[in-house]
This record gives C-alpha cells, structure tokens and sequence, in this order.
C-alpha cells in the first residue's frame, strides 16, 4: 500500500455518479417552479418564484462546495448524497403548494439539504484546520438560516413569506462573508457541476415544451402545422442556448480558474462566477421554459403581456448572467450580447399583436444572428486585419 500513490488535495477530480443522481432530482423541483410560474403570471408570482428557487439553489449549491472539498467518491460522502436525493423528491413536491399544503414539508426538507454538505465538510475536513474552519462558521450562519425557513414553513401566511426573505438575506450574507475563508478548490469540477445543472435546466425546457403536447395527443386533438413549427422552434432556441454556454463561455471560465494561483481568489471566483452568476444563468432558462409552455398551449394567439416579458427576462438574465461571468474572469465585455438584451426588449415592446409562434421565429432568427456576429469578430475577422509593411528607404 505504501507505492500507492496519493493525490494531492489541490488535484482536480470529476463528478461522481452520486453527484449526476443528485442532480437530477432537482429536474423535479425545477418542474414544479416552472409550474408556479405558468399558473401565477404575475409579479407576486415571480417573486415568489425568485425566492423559492434562491432557497433551493443555495441548497444545490453547498453541495457543490462540499463535494469540491471532500472527494465525491468516498462513501461517506456518496450516502449523503444518496439521503439528500430521497429528501429532495417530498421538496420537489411541495413545492406544487409551497406558500399552503405544503410550507412545513417545503421547510423541513430544503432545510434537511442545506444542512448535510456543510455538517459534511466540517466533520471531514480533519487534517486541514483552515478550510475545517471556514465550514465550521458557514455552517453557523448556515443553521441560522435554517432556522428562519423552519419557522416560516410552520408560521401563519402573514409570517411566512418575511420569515423566508430573512432567511435567504442571512445565507447570502454567508456567501459573502465567506468570501474571506479558505477553502478547497477545483476548478475542473466546479466547472463541471455547474455545466450539468445547466444541462439539467436546458432538459427542463424540453419538458416544458413536451408537457402540452402529450396532454393535447391525450385528448385527441392532432398536431397541426402550427405546433408542430413551435415545437421546432423551440428545439432551436434550446441549442441555441447550449451553444452559447457551452461553446466558448464554460471552457473558458474553467481555463481562468486554472490559471489563478491565489486560493483565495480561486475561492472568490468560484463564488462570483459560479454560486452568483450561475444562480442568474439557471433561473432564466426556467423563466423562458415557463414562457415557452405558454407558447406551446396556444401557437396562434398573441403570446399574453406577462409571458412575453417572461421570456424577454428569462433570455436577458441568461444572457447577463454570461456576460458577469466573462468580465468577472477576464474584464473583457461581450458586447453582441448585451446588444441582444436591447434587441430583446425593443422586439418585445414592438410585437405585442404577434401570435407566439412568430414571436419564437424572430428570437430564434435574433440569437442565431447575435452569435454569428460574435464568431465572426472573435473567430474570424482578426484573421483579415492587414499588418502595416515596414517602409524602406526605396519608399
């Protein structure tokens, strides 16, 4: 055994398989908040949907953490993640009724998932006294949040939602408070978490657009020419928004992490770029799905005012949250698309006669045109910049 070597704790790893199965309960949860989102349009309805997903968010997220910390593959590790996949199938569920029926088991398990990872990195982390620290005092600001969203989930309507709002202040508050700890780091796998739940979300938009299909075959009514090019259309958009993720923005975020030296600045751009501006680029590719249903239910109808600002806003916190994470790493602006959040809008505002179907078309044709632009000036048009030639005496 002593010729077996070990790695280092700076060396990165991949996700393990526990990690993917616990990730893909949360394709449950993301259902059920773009559920909310269709059946309460409205302002209340969104912001209740920003809370609920910044609570389960946070919760995914101190996973993540933990399991860049502590090997994912160690078996200790792989039954919490085994336990936090079953709690978070009754927390997908509740949150069908999570301001009724269902705060107390909403509470009691999102509170479940925000405890174990920390509980699992303060317990394990035995030989490195710094980053067991660190765990030590995020878990206790941790409780105290647990302990707002616990009370919520058992208070009466009119305390709930402040109780719940207090609780997610405190666990943002330890986000930017532990922003000065130490803590392990890999940039390989935050890179590649963060590209699964991505993924995860993408899939949900699948669904969404799928849902009202299956339940119209179901009632016997046929897939006329219009569904069936919204249907396309939104498989487009869909790749779309896989290509400009996956192309150019993942890789190159998880090369300058690689590049820093400082734990404490890869600490501090894990955080930035991964627990904060993810946290924008996941919420509004559910924003577009809960807006893309809409779509698929009625093809032919002017898409209603609060769907068509749902899918503006989805597309511009994806967007936005892109472009944080390129000038976060690099101070560099990708200009084409802050260009198409503009474009967005004025296209939104302009087309409120337009059936969704159309609607769709143009965004498509919209995004397809923005990321040309984008690859011919990253790609291509530097390769046509003519050097200036040296003069001579002869000249």
């Amino acid at each position: 055994m002593r010729n077996i070597p070990i790695p280092s704790r700076e060396e990165d790893f991949t996700a393990d398989p526990a990690e993917l199965f616990f990730d893909l309960s949360f394709v449950f949860a993301f259902s059920r908040l773009v559920f909310h989102l269709v059946h309460h349009p409205t302002l209340e309805g969104f912001g209740e949907f920003v809370l609920l997903f910044t609570l389960i968010w946070t919760a995914w997220s101190n996973f993540t953490w933990s399991a860049n910390a502590v090997a994912g593959n160690s078996r200790p590790v792989r039954a919490v993640f085994m336990a936090a996949t079953a709690i978070s199938v009754p927390m997908a569920a509740s949150l069908q009724e999570p301001f009724g029926n269902g705060s107390v088991v909403f509470a009691v398990t999102v509170s479940a998932i925000l405890l174990m990872p920390i509980a699992t990195g303060a317990t394990l982390l035995v030989d490195e006294d710094a980053v067991r620290s660190s765990n030590v005092r995020y878990l206790l600001f941790t409780v105290a949040g647990i302990a707002l969203v616990l009370a919520g989930g058992f208070a009466d309507d009119r305390w709930q939602l402040a109780l719940w709002i207090a609780a997610v202040a405190v666990l943002i508050l330890n986000t930017l408070d532990a922003g000065a700890g130490d803590w392990v780091v890999r940039p390989g796998h935050f890179a590649e978490r963060h590209g699964l739940i991505v993924i995860v979300a993408l899939g949900e938009v699948v669904v969404a657009i799928g849902a009202p299909v299956v339940d119209a075959l179901a009632e016997g009514e046929p897939l006329d020419g219009n569904l069936v090019a919204a249907l396309t259309a939104s498989g487009v958009l869909a790749g779309f928004l896989w290509w400009s993720y996956f192309d150019r923005p993942l890789p190159a975020l998880e090369h300058r992490h690689e590049q820093l030296s400082d734990a404490n600045e890869r600490s501090r751009f894990a955080r930035d770029v991964y627990t904060y501006n993810h946290f924008f680029i996941v919420g509004g590719i559910l924003l577009l799905a809960a807006a893309l249903e809409e779509i698929m239910l009625h093809p032919a109808e002017p898409l209603p005012d609060s769907f068509r600002w749902m899918l503006f806003s989805g597309l511009a916190v994806f967007l936005l949250g892109v472009v944080m994470s390129i000038v976060r790493a690099y101070t560099s602006l990708a200009v084409e698309r802050l260009v198409a959040v503009a474009a967005l809008a004025v296209l939104i505002a302009a087309t409120g006669s337009v059936n969704g179907l159309w609607l769709l078309i143009a965004v498509d044709v919209l995004i397809v045109v923005i990321l040309a632009v984008e690859h011919y000036r990253v790609e291509v048009a530097h390769r046509f910049v003519s050097v200036p030639r040296r003069t001579t005496a002869t000249d």
